[in-house]
Formats: C-alpha cells, sequence, structure tokens
C-alpha cells in the first residue's frame, strides 16, 4: 500500500508563489532543511526544494500504481496561486531499481519508492525566479501560507553570499564491491547464458565506496556538476532525517548522524509527457573523449559502426519502440547518433510518440522500467542474473527518479552517474551492457570510464 503522510491528518493543498530576485543556487540548497530536492533538466525550470508537505512513500510490485493514487489525493482538493506554470504544484521523488529492494546500507530511508511535495521551493526559470510555499492539511488556509510566503521571501533574500564553489573535497581511500576475478567471472557466465539462448543482453554493475576528506558538500558538487555536465538530468532526493538504526532517537549519535544524500547528472531520459505527447531515449553504446577534435570524432565514428556497441544499442531502441507502441497512436525514432559528454560519448536515438488516450506518466515510468540499457532482455531473466550476480543493493540506483503534477504529466531521467553520500563517504555506481561478444577486460575498462564523471568532482 502507498502511504501519504502530510503535516495534519487531513489532505487539504494550498500552494502561493510570488517572483523573487533570483537568490543563489547554492546559498538557498545550503540553507534548505532535509528533506533537500533539486531537479534540473534541459529545457526545464530548475527547482530546490526545501521539507515535505507532504510526503507519498510505496513499496512492492504496486508502487507505481499506489504513488499514482496517492499522487491524484493529494492533489485532489488544491487551492493554488502559482503565478507562473513551472511554480505549479509538483511532487518530487524516484523509485529503487528493484521492487523488493533490501533498503541495507547506502540505502537506509530509501523505500521501494517516495516522492515530496516541498514545503518551500525556489524555482529558477530564463524569465526570473518564484518562491513558492505549500501547506497540506485542514489548518492550511490561504492567510496563514501568505504569511508564510512574507517571511520566506525575507528569509531568502537576506541569504549571505554563497562565495566561490569550493574544490572537490578530495578522496582519500576507496572499496569496490566487486574483485576483478569475480567481475570477470560473472561477465562470462552472463555471456554463456546469451550464446545458450536464455538472455539477450543483461546491465552489471558495480558499486565503489570512497572516503572523503572532508565531509561533502552538496550544493558545490551539484554547482559543479551542472558546469560539467549541462545536457544532463541533475537531482538530489534525500530522506527525512532518521535515527541511528544502533542507537535511540535520543542519542547523540542518533543527532549527529550525517543526513544521506541520492545525487547524480544523468545523461539518460526515461520519460516525459506532456499532453499526448512523450518523449524518451534510447542511450547504450560508450567510448571515450578525444584529446583533440580529430581524434573525438574518430572515436565517434568507430563508435557508430562497432558491431557490438551498435547491437547493444539497437536492442534498447527496439525494446523502447515496443513498449511504447500499446499506448501510442505513433512513434518516431530517428536514425541513430553520438551523444557528447564530458567525459564519454553514447549512441543516441532519441524517441518521441504521441498517445492514443491520455495517461499518466507514471503508467509510462512502470512500462519503460528497467529500459534495456539499465535491466536487459528478456526483462525477468536479466533482472534475476542482476539479483543472483551483483553483490550489493542497486537501491535507486539506474532507476526513475522526477516529477509529477496534477495533471498527471511529468518527467523522469534514469538515475545514472549517481551516488549516495553521508558525511564523508560516497557510494558511486556505474554498469555496462553485456552482450553477446563482450570481454570482461573491455567491461571493466567501461564502468571505469563512466566513474570518472563523479569521482571528477570527488577527487582533488
Amino acid at each position: 500500500m502507498a502511504s501519504l503522510r502530510t503535516d495534519e491528518a487531513e489532505t487539504h493543498l494550498v500552494s502561493r508563489s510570488v517572483p523573487v530576485s533570483a537568490p543563489s543556487f547554492r546559498a538557498v540548497l545550503d540553507a534548505a532543511e532535509a528533506p533537500r530536492t533539486v531537479w534540473s533538466a534541459p529545457d526545464e525550470a530548475t527547482v530546490v526544494g526545501e521539507g515535505a508537505a507532504a510526503t507519498v512513500t510505496a513499496d512492492g510490485p504496486n508502487r507505481f500504481d499506489r504513488v499514482r493514487e496517492a499522487a491524484e489525493e493529494l492533489f485532489s482538493s488544491g487551492d493554488v496561486h502559482a503565478g507562473t506554470e513551472a511554480a505549479r504544484p509538483r511532487l518530487f521523488g524516484g523509485f529503487a531499481f528493484h521492487a523488493d529492494s533490501a533498503h541495507g546500507p547506502p540505502w537506509e530511508g530509501f523505500p521501494g519508492a517516495r516522492f515530496v511535495f516541498p514545503r518551500v521551493q525556489v524555482t529558477y526559470t530564463d524569465d526570473g525566479a518564484w518562491l513558492t510555499v505549500n501547506a497540506v492539511g485542514p489548518d492550511a488556509d490561504s492567510e496563514a501560507v501568505e504569511e508564510r510566503l512574507d517571511r520566506e521571501r525575507e528569509r531568502i533574500a537576506s541569504l549571505p553570499d554563497a562565495g566561490p564553489v569550493a574544490d572537490p573535497p578530495g578522496v582519500v581511500d576507496r572499496r569496490r564491491t566487486t574483485a576483478r576475478d569475480d567481475w570477470n567471472a560473472s561477465v562470462d557466465a552472463a555471456v554463456d547464458r546469451i550464446r545458450a539462448g536464455d538472455l539477450l543482453k543483461v546491465v552489471l554493475a558495480q558499486a565503489l565506496e570512497v572516503d572523503l576528506e572532508a565531509p561533502l558538500s552538496v550544493p558545490d558538487v551539484l554547482e559543479r556538476l551542472g558546469d560539467a555536465y549541462p545536457e544532463c538530468y541533475r537531482f538530489l532526493v534525500e530522506p527525512e532525517p532518521e535515527p541511528d538504526p544502533e542507537s535511540g532517537p535520543e542519542s547523540d549519535a542518533a543527532a549527529d548522524r550525517p543526513q544521506a544524500s541520492f545525487f547524480g547528472a544523468t545523461p539518460e531520459r526515461l520519460v516525459s509527457l506532456r499532453g499526448r505527447t512523450v518523449e524518451t531515449d534510447a542511450l547504450a553504446g560508450t567510448t571515450g573523449r578525444g584529446e583533440t577534435p580529430a581524434e573525438d570524432e574518430w572515436l565517434a565514428q568507430e563508435l557508430l559502426n562497432d558491431e557490438k556497441n551498435v547491437h547493444e544499442h539497437e536492442l534498447v531502441a527496439e525494446t523502447v519502440r515496443e513498449q511504447l507502441a500499446p499506448f501510442a497512436s505513433s512513434v518516431n525514432a530517428p536514425e541513430r547518433r553520438v551523444k557528447r559528454l564530458a567525459t564519454v560519448q553514447h549512441l543516441w536515438t532519441p524517441v518521441t510518440a504521441t498517445l492514443s488516450e491520455n495517461e499518466h506518466v507514471l503508467s509510462l515510468v512502470e512500462a519503460l522500467h528497467p529500459t534495456p540499457a539499465v535491466g536487459g532482455l528478456p526483462p525477468e531473466t536479466a533482472l534475476e542474473t542482476i539479483r543472483d550476480t551483483e553483490p550489493f543493493d542497486r537501491g535507486w540506483y539506474a532507476a526513475p527518479v522526477g516529477w509529477i503534477d496534477a495533471a498527471g504529466y511529468g518527467t523522469f531521467a534514469v538515475a545514472l552517474r549517481s551516488a549516495v553520500a553521508r558525511g564523508d563517504v560516497a557510494t558511486l555506481f556505474a554498469g555496462v551492457g553485456v552482450v553477446e561478444d563482450s570481454d570482461p577486460d573491455r567491461e571493466w575498462d567501461e564502468v571505469q570510464l563512466k566513474y570518472r564523471a563523479l569521482l571528477d568532482e570527488l577527487e582533488r
């Protein structure tokens, strides 16, 4: 079942927004109380959320439906004055990769699904910034919310200058969950299953835990990721602060336990829905970047003609088209191309579709997750292989993160190039697609290349 928890016993939503002089992104995020939320996507407004006026959580295989039902309940009774569409009420959050995620370290506080309706949010648009105050409950009246809005406007205006972006904290130690020999054996075993006809493809991942020289500044690392990957989807999801599981709620250890933060800058959109227009991506096949424009172009052309990468990519693209077909009156997928990022290049096919009737974005999220780019084919056999092979819980890695509005529209990305940080420890994740002609050493190198997106922002 889904749980809708609000500040009060009953559901009644009030939302008020006002334009403000654009405050520093880092200053707003640094001053925000947990749980903090960040969403930033190409061609969309950037949102920084603080606190939770309402929280939706769900576990189990029906979590997509349960979240949808709870979201519809939340939005069903709304007194909203947004001022601009970008500042309209939205739920921000995501899902675990597996329906039965174990919630073990480092995923304490991250259930099968969790969405937050922020108490306070700052929305950055091309035309300026907006401050929004949200309240939920029988005592959430417009007058009280407007008074809170005035106080928050004064607080935001008085935030100190954030100063220059801090350097990365530095990495002092690292621990792999998968030894090299174990990795080689798991890739070879997957290839054997593919050649035997049990699988077409499976995505195997690794986790890398690093000790940092100092506690991670999430505002600084998200700012650096935005500079390095402006074309990617940046996100931050935090659980509400929880006591240390080995200590009582009143203990010093519980009070001092660092806040967990799941964040990243992913190149892959899972789905975007507005009206009956759907946009999604097939992103699979990877190579590095060249040191010169000529080398960069050579690598891109090699990727476009590489049999293994093209095969892997076409499996993903064809499956995405098939997954959308039951919902759509038309699906359009142009020729694959190369998407260049700061450290890697990917084969990319943008896919658009027109729905035959109105749908909620979560219906499409459920239909598309996990794509073959992060799971495999056939889906159930690939998920079983992942469960049997990976010596860690994926948690929310490679799962949908994004937002939902009252109309059932939304955007979700695939949580790649991501990490969970708590204080001075961070756990990074990266994976590769294994197909019939995969080589363990080459796949190992690709994982290390994908780690670079976040390691570059953590290492001095």
